[in-house]
């Protein structure tokens, strides 16, 4: 890698972007939990998503043209959009349910479900220390739900399959690494989820009932949008691997923002369980990155004339 390549990837526009964007989510999901009071949860979902394609295609369509539709991976934008739609489905059937600071920390043992997956599906080897993060991050979902105790229900398991979902959407975006513009990618997220809760319309409309509803309704699609925009911006300047811990801070804001919002802040097994997750979550990311760095340097090392 070149001098100026490494001093790309070690700036900290990327750290600064990515906690910009998981900021933007924790705006997005305060809001969608306060809407969930008065409106269906698939209507709110169809909003997020609907808003969100039209952001693109206002930003990104008069540049892109067709190329923002054109993809040659159609099959797989589709399953992906589906994954990601479930995901977000399932992430606020469990903010109605649920505090939002428990329900967004057990979501993020989603980079634990992707190592999982990887060694399955994609043959990816995992070692033992991996191995020992992904049971780490288990354990620190069984801590906040505490299954037996009066704490556990029914919608604990929301979260798990919201992190399920997002995990394969994120083994499916792997696959359509290098393959499809990342713009492309974004257009059918939301277009799918769109067009698939637009089916549930009829049966669940609610009319808002403020303009003040509306805006927040058009608020979230559009802050959906542009989250992603930030993110795919924030990949520009360092790998997905050094990125990751940053995402963690989203933590510590959906906390300040359940207490603050919603008069809940999450009581100390809670403040554990969030700690393993984290802990878990970042050294997968780290391992990763230290795995890149020496297959660089065996490259290097084998390159001709090195």
């Amino acid at each position: 890698m070149s001098a100026a390549a490494t001093a790309h990837t070690r700036s900290p526009r990327g750290p600064v972007l990515i906690m910009t964007a998981v900021a933007l989510f924790v705006v997005m999901d305060t809001i969608s939990k306060y809407l969930s009071v008065f409106y269906p949860v698939p209507e709110i979902v169809w909003a997020r998503y609907f808003f969100h394609m039209l952001l693109v295609l206002v930003v990104l369509g008069p540049r892109l043209g067709l190329g923002l539709v054109r993809t040659r991976r159609l099959g797989v934008q589709l399953v992906r959009g589906l994954m990601l739609a479930g995901s977000t489905l399932f992430f606020v059937f469990a903010i109605k349910q649920m505090p939002l600071a428990e329900t967004s920390s057990i979501t993020f043992i989603a980079p634990v479900l992707v190592t999982l997956m990887a060694a399955f599906f994609l043959k990816e080897k995992v070692d033992t220390a991996r191995w020992f993060a992904v049971a780490g991050g288990f354990l620190g979902v069984l801590i906040i739900i505490r299954p037996g105790s009066g704490i556990f229900s029914w919608a604990s398991l929301l979260p798990l399959c919201c992190a399920a979902s997002f995990a394969c959407y994120q083994i499916l975006t792997r696959k359509l690494a290098n393959l499809e513009s990342p713009y492309t990618s974004i257009f059918y997220s939301g277009m799918v989820g769109s067009v698939l809760m637009s089916f549930s319309l009829p049966y669940v409309w609610v009319w808002p009932h403020s303009a003040v509803h509306w805006l927040l309704l058009v608020v979230i699609g559009i802050i959906g949008g542009l989250s992603h925009l930030v993110l795919i911006k924030a990949y520009d300047y360092a790998p997905a691997s050094r990125l990751a811990p940053f995402s963690y801070t989203q933590l510590i804001w959906v906390s300040l923002s359940g207490y603050l919002v919603f008069g809940h802040f999450p009581d100390h097994w809670s403040l554990v369980g969030m700690a393993v997750i984290m802990a878990s979550g970042i050294y997968i990311a780290t391992h990763q990155q230290m795995s890149e760095r020496q297959q660089r340097a065996e490259l290097q090392e084998s390159a001709p004339g090195a």
